[in-house]
């Protein structure tokens, strides 16, 4: 009975032996290690864009829908080929609204016909009023006449008289002379009137002429062969029959695509655009023949972010251009582009899930031993998978991919790695902010040679 006893007490002490160093060995093998590498690594970006061409014709409207005396600020689509249709030169494209022009003629043939019989009016008032200024004028001249006699013969008389034949000559001179006066202004009004009424009526005119000429300009031709590709309206939608189009801010209808020279358009956000310049090398792939493969380079880079629907984010527009040619390709097909933005051949290298940032630093988790030590890292380029090492670790390191449980117990090391990164930060903030009012070399040489003539003048 006492030996069962003991073998019992045995048998517990080493169930709690077991226990006690499972435990000490459960955080060992719950740590997943890495080791810091020395190698090449690319470093590319991942976007989709959409296929365009790189130069194409755009089929416009009518120019004479710019015309001021027309009068039309936006007019409908009427008719539209279908699109993707193969067109040759001369061929139809679209057609606008005739019902809305032809309306409006009608309109501009009555105000012009308005408009003649205002002229007749305004020349038959001009010729009655004209015709009683010229009478009044021709009677006020033979009034002065006549008293002229009247002093002639009134020598002998009193001199009342003559004094009072003078005085009615006088004021019959005046007459003469106000009704002269009278006679030039109204001839100006004349003239005057019937100028504006020709000028109405030219303008008139010139409606009617030019909304004639739009009526005849509404079917729209292709410009030469091609592959009709619509236009966006101004809500980005594509251009579609009742659409409305303008002579000014949306004016093109549809576009003949250079086929030969293709391009994708995508937008890279605002966290990679600064690792993309022009000249980069393209790898790209067609969603509807992912089999086939296609090379390429940054064209151009916008430098103006625009925001995404139902988002703050901002993305940047970046073209690029397709090496080659393929029948395959057609506008607005679907692109996956890789953009190899650098490329390096011996860097230190490690995995990103290894990094681990807080506000002000990054840094990394070495296992030496039995203790682990948080070492504060400059990096530098990453890919979506590994992140180069400027500073802080060498090669074979062994890192730690998950953060302790006890962080604060954790010795931090590399602090002169952060207070270089903070003295960079604030002399790049200090740069930016600062106003750059250096003076040219050639103009510090002209002052510095101003004040030695001064000098020597003094002298």
């Amino acid at each position: 009975m006492k030996k069962k006893r003991i073998i019992a007490v045995i048998g517990i002490v080493l169930i709690l032996l077991a226990i006690v160093i499972f435990k000490k060995r459960k955080p060992e093998e719950d740590i997943i290690t890495c080791k810091v590498t020395k190698g090449p690594i690319e470093i590319k970006v991942h976007t989709s864009g959409q296929l365009e061409a790189e130069n194409s014709e755009n089929i416009v409207v009518p120019a004479e829908l710019s015309s001021r005396y027309v009068g039309i600020y936006e007019i409908k689509i009427a008719d539209l080929v279908e699109e993707g249709t193969v067109v040759d030169s001369g061929q139809f494209v679209a057609s606008l609204d005739h019902k809305t022009v032809e309306e409006l003629i009608t309109k501009a043939k009555d105000e012009l016909d308005l408009s003649m019989t205002a002229l007749q009016d305004a020349k038959l008032d001009t010729n009655l009023n004209m015709s009683n200024a010229r009478d009044q004028l021709i009677n006020s001249a033979s009034d002065v006449d006549e008293k002229k006699i009247i002093v002639a013969e009134s020598v002998y008389e009193s001199p009342s008289v003559i004094k009072k034949a003078k005085m009615d000559l006088e004021k019959a001179q005046r007459k003469l002379l106000q009704d002269k006066k009278g006679y030039q202004l109204k001839d100006r009004q004349a003239k005057s009137k019937v100028g504006r009424s020709i000028m109405d009526l030219d303008q008139k005119q010139k409606r009617v002429d030019d909304l004639v000429k739009l009526n005849e300009a509404l079917t729209i031709k292709a410009p030469k062969r091609g592959m009709v590709i619509y236009a966006k309206d101004r809500m980005g939608s594509k251009i579609q029959i009742g659409s409305s189009v303008d002579p000014y801010s949306y004016k093109i209808i549809a576009t003949l695509p250079d086929m030969t020279k293709m391009i994708s358009k995508t937008y890279v956000n605002e966290i990679d655009i600064a690792k993309i310049k022009k000249e980069q090398k393209v790898d790209l792939s067609i969603d509807a023949f992912p089999d086939k493969a296609l090379k390429g380079e940054v064209i151009s880079v916008a430098n103006i972010g625009q925001s995404t629907p139902r988002s703050d984010a901002k993305v940047f527009e970046v073209k690029i251009r397709i090496f080659g040619t393929d029948p395959l390709l057609k506008p607005a097909m679907t692109t996956s582009n890789t953009i190899t933005t650098g490329v390096y051949t011996d860097q230190l290298i490690i995995p990103s899930e290894a990094v681990f940032t807080n506000d002000s630093m990054k840094y990394v988790y070495i296992k030496k031993k039995n203790d682990l030590v948080r070492q504060i890292v400059d990096l530098g380029n990453e890919n979506e998978n590994y992140v180069i090492v400027n500073k802080g670790l060498s090669e074979g390191d062994v890192l730690v991919y998950n953060e302790p449980e006890k962080t604060d117990e954790i010795k931090t090391s590399g602090w002169e790695i952060y207070q270089e990164q903070k003295e960079k930060a604030e002399k790049e903030k200090k740069n930016l902010l600062e106003p750059k009012n250096e003076v040219p070399q050639e103009q510090k040489a002209g002052i510095a040679n101003s004040g030695s003539n001064r000098s020597l003048s003094k002298e």
